[in-house]
């Protein structure tokens, strides 16, 4: 009684253990492996970038097609002011009242002397109080204060004040013939941003080809190891079963040690497998983005039998140059190189620009350079004309060329490997099918075989030579079909990635 209630216990306990173990594992699918693979990768997300950047790069080609509006301010201080006469004018402008003066006053006295002369115009002048008063003032007139003052200004009008000078500028200059450059360089980054896109699909197909490869490695290890260890169980019965028959005489020494030879390699088998179980998981696990050492189940791993996947659809060749993002990249860095040609031929051609600006500056030009603002519009055309640079832009043509038909012949030979490709794999899926078919088959009489041995043995009319051979054809029987499912699984995936579907 004592004994019942302790099994029950111990029962229940290893019961409560296995809850414990199984709520603390982390059941993970095939979908989910890969949804935590694309989610954490580090190298797509550094492809998601690349889509960013190629994305700013277009907005960047297509502000060319948009005015360039400017403002530009300046300060200068000069040593010297601007002289618009020499300085003999200048000389002669400041002097110009001592020698207007000195030639009026010649006048006045010759124009006096005259008068007082002549008898007859003195006679009549005597008469007139207005003539008399004019003739006293004549002498006392001295205008070359004034015409000296005059002269001064008009010498100071031609010495511009230009010591310290404040220019303000506001420049559209708008493109309206590049010789096709802006065209060309805006499809070149419209393709880019295409090809960064096709990039990050080459590398999430390559992720999600190592996961998988990862997840049905582990399938079949696990596989194996549960091989392994009915393996295991099985001889440690039969040595059990030997010792037995040993005891009773009806074996010999010789065969019991044969019997614990295999058990000892069946148990290092079953070691093995499970240490290359957990190898194998960690190499998920790092690849999904969980730590080392998590523990994880997956589904198709706990299946006695490994599923035959969904074969995929026939396809054309040119459906599947259209779907594969090798060949789309190579077709877009063709097409890329297709507009660099324009854009190098471009720089040989004319160019046009509409340009308007409006400047200010102080001292005022439009004001005889007065100490204030001002300020005017001005418009115009720029034409450029390459005419001659040591043939430069033609060898950029040219080159440019040359590239474009590289990438041209890449994607060609390109195409006839994808079509090699898609052959032989389609080749391997058929052999993979009459492998797994024959294996299943060999297991089956591997089984019976067993079966029939295990019970010859035990009633004594099988040696153990042949018992043990028939355990051995099981185990590579049933390891055999596991290889044979497994090849499959990753023989389809190969062909559907060289078919161009995602996964």
């Amino acid at each position: 009684m004592n004994y019942r209630f302790k099994y029950l216990f111990a029962s229940l306990a290893a019961l409560f253990a296995g809850s414990v173990i199984m709520t603390a594992q982390q059941r993970l699918s095939l979908e989910d492996c890969r949804r935590m693979a694309l989610e954490g990768n580090l190298e797509l997300k550094q492809a998601q970038t690349r889509i960013e950047m190629a994305g700013y790069d277009r907005s960047i080609a297509l502000a060319n097609y948009f005015p360039n509006i400017s403002a530009t301010g300046a300060y200068m201080h000069n040593g010297k002011n601007i002289a618009l006469i020499d300085n003999e004018m200048s000389a002669k402008l400041n002097g110009l009242g001592t020698a207007v003066g000195e030639k009026m006053q010649t006048t006045i006295q010759n124009l006096t002397q005259a008068i007082y002369s002549n008898p007859a115009i003195l006679q009549e002048l005597a008469g007139s109080p207005m003539w008399q008063f004019v003739l006293s003032q004549l002498g006392q007139t001295d205008i070359s204060g004034t015409i000296g003052a005059l002269g001064q200004e008009v010498d100071k009008a031609f010495h511009l004040d230009n010591e310290n000078m404040f220019i303000g500028a506001i420049t559209l200059q708008q493109p309206i013939f590049m010789g096709g450059k802006i065209v060309a360089a805006n499809k070149i980054a419209a393709l880019a941003e295409e090809l960064s896109r096709s990039q990050y699909d080459i590398s999430e197909r390559k992720l999600v080809s190592e996961v998988d490869k990862s997840y049905w490695q582990i399938v079949s290890i696990a596989a194996k190891a549960r091989t392994a260890e009915a393996y295991a169980d099985l001889l440690h019965k039969m040595e059990h079963d030997a010792q037995v028959t040993a005891e009773e005489g009806l074996l010999t020494g010789s065969d019991v040690l044969q019997v614990k030879v295999k058990v000892n390699e069946a148990d290092m088998l079953l070691n093995k497998a499970k240490n290359g179980l957990s190898l194998a998981k960690m190499l998920l696990c790092k690849q999904i983005g969980l730590p080392l050492d998590s523990d994880i189940v997956l589904d198709d791993e706990l299946s006695d039998d490994i599923a035959n996947p969904i074969l995929p659809a026939v396809k054309s060749m040119d459906d599947i140059y259209a779907d594969r993002p090798e060949l789309k990249s190579l077709k877009l860095a063709g097409e890329i190189y297709d507009n660099k040609v324009k854009v190098a031929r471009a720089d040989m051609l004319p160019k046009v620009a509409l340009t308007v600006n409006y400047v200010i500056s102080n001292p005022n030009p439009y004001n005889g350079f007065s100490k204030e603002w001002g300020g005017a519009f001005n418009a115009g055309v720029l034409v450029t004309v390459p005419i001659f640079h040591g043939f430069m832009n033609l060898n950029k043509t040219r080159k440019a060329k040359a590239e474009a038909t590289l990438y041209k012949l890449q994607l060609q030979d390109a195409k006839e490997m994808v079509t090699l490709q898609v052959s032989q794999l389609q080749k391997q899926q058929r052999e993979a099918l009459d492998k797994l078919n024959m294996a299943r088959s060999a297991l089956e009489s591997a089984e019976e075989n067993m079966r029939q041995a295990n019970i010859g043995f035990e009633e004594g009319v099988i040696t153990t030579n042949v018992a043990l051979a028939a355990q051995s054809a099981w185990l590579k029987a049933k390891s055999d079909l596991i290889d044979a499912g497994i090849e499959l699984q990753i023989n389809n995936l190969s062909l559907r990635q060289a078919q161009g579907s995602a996964y």
